[in-house]
């Protein structure tokens, strides 16, 4: 049986399932350095890597191993970024949160209104009971939007990846069930 995707709405954007369609929108802002720096991606150079995202991402929820949503405008439902859950352990409750928004929306609260609807539904429909997120030390955008969303910094994992031919060091930051559904 397939499972069916949840869609959400927050007051500027919908929260909707990645087809091939957007793969323009996709590849628009992945081909840009300034996106990936911090990403594990390297930069896109052709549509093709846009499509075997969407078909990695629409693999893990076909495989019930995570969930990632497009980001798109209510006004035109133009694919502008994306948010989602990786790296599920359902034994442990937990799951890893990433997203990216392209360069045109940054700075406008974008990640901060949608993590809300994600973060709650990771509680509440996916019976999560730690979310964690890990982010590069120097993305200061992204410890913020998380730090607003209720996550707690935790440490620094030095030189814990392997992306793009160096190793990284990793902020790890996380939210707790009980955390979250308190301020809710």
């Amino acid at each position: 049986m397939t499972p069916i995707f949840p869609q959400m709405k927050t007051e500027r954007f919908i929260l909707r399932r990645i087809s091939t369609s957007d793969a323009k929108d996709l590849y628009d802002y992945f081909s840009k350095d300034e996106v990936t720096k911090y990403y594990d991606l390297n930069t896109f150079t052709t549509i093709q890597q846009a499509l075997d995202l969407i078909e990695r991402w629409e693999a893990r929820f076909q495989e019930n191993d995570g969930i990632r949503w497009g980001i798109a405008t209510r006004k035109d439902n133009k694919l502008i970024g994306s948010c989602g859950f990786h790296n599920w352990s359902k034994e442990h409750h937990k799951a890893e949160i990433g997203y990216e928004v392209s360069p045109k929306y940054w700075r406008q609260g974008v990640i901060t209104e949608v993590l809300k609807d994600v973060i709650q539904h990771g509680f509440v429909e996916l019976n999560l009971h730690r979310i964690e997120a890990f982010y590069d030390p120097e993305n200061i955008a992204s410890k913020r939007a998380l730090e607003k969303a209720g996550f707690r910094h935790e440490g620094v994992m030095r030189e814990c990846f392997w992306e793009k031919g160096k190793f990284v060091d990793a902020a790890v930051c996380a939210l707790l069930r009980r955390d979250f559904m308190v301020t809710v």
